[in-house]
């Protein structure tokens, strides 16, 4: 059999001769052990943090749902496979987050600052959209030395629920629903033919749950569980589902 076998092979080793899968044949031995070039090598965890994400909103009449999944990978290895890339602001007003992982965050840092001192300033609540340009002018100008894509979504007593995306490069666009990340690439049709207007808001958390599951099924750089948040004038209300209860059928 092993005039059949390349041991320099993992393939060879582990399926066709299983019981000497740690074993090298002759032209493998001269390149050493199985293994032995990744031994101390842990460059791939230097890369910056990839895009791998699946992260939409959705508004309807009277606010709006925003969820994320929750794989966050550096290069190839999956670093943490339960973040949370939905991210309060303010009180009614959240983002989702896709990009470097640690250049979001410090966006999200950032724009809750500059909010509290808003609210302390007025004395009142800031609007959805003044949040969302605080991101653009963020984002815009300093476009080069960010990789950062944003969904900023909420509810203010002015305009209602409000959806705007802010993708790489620090453009601002309000939508009624928007879908952002690696993952958004394997459900724009899914959503285009699935996404009707007047939806109620549990319409809009079946319609977040069942693209977020079909973007993570078909993303290798997506999965973990599905984070979502309700964001109406009663508040915020934090939704989970577990990663064996993804709902993959279509609607």
């Amino acid at each position: 059999m092993d005039g059949f076998l390349d041991r320099s092979r993992f393939i060879d080793r582990e399926i066709l001769d299983p019981a000497r899968v740690m074993e090298g044949s002759a032209t493998s031995s001269a390149m050493g052990r199985v293994g032995e070039h990744t031994e101390g090598n842990v460059d791939f965890l230097k890369k910056p943090v990839d895009l791998g994400t699946s992260i939409m909103a959705v508004r309807y009449d009277g606010g709006v749902v925003i969820g994320a999944d929750s794989r966050t990978s550096t290069g190839v290895y999956i670093s943490n496979r339960v973040s949370d890339k939905v991210t309060a602001v303010d009180d009614r007003i959240y983002v989702c987050r896709s990009g470097s992982a640690a250049d979001t965050q410090a966006i999200s840092d950032y724009v809750t600052y500059f909010l509290d001192q808003h609210k302390m300033e007025l004395g009142k609540a800031p609007k959805v959209g003044t949040a969302a340009n605080l991101f653009r002018e963020l984002c815009y100008h300093n476009k080069n030395n960010l990789m950062a894509g944003i969904i900023v979504a909420g509810w203010d007593p002015i305009h209602g629920g409000q959806v705007f995306e802010c993708p790489l490069g620090g453009a601002l666009v309000e939508q009624n629903f928007a879908i952002g990340g690696s993952g958004s690439t394997y459900i724009y049709g899914f959503c285009d033919a699935y996404y009707k207007p007047g939806m109620t808001s549990a319409q809009c958390e079946e319609f977040v749950r069942k693209a977020l599951s079909h973007a993570m099924a078909r993303d290798g750089s997506s999965g973990g569980v599905i984070r979502t948040v309700k964001i109406d004038e009663a508040g915020a209300e934090r939704k989970f589902v577990a990663g064996d209860k993804l709902p993959y059928g279509p609607l």
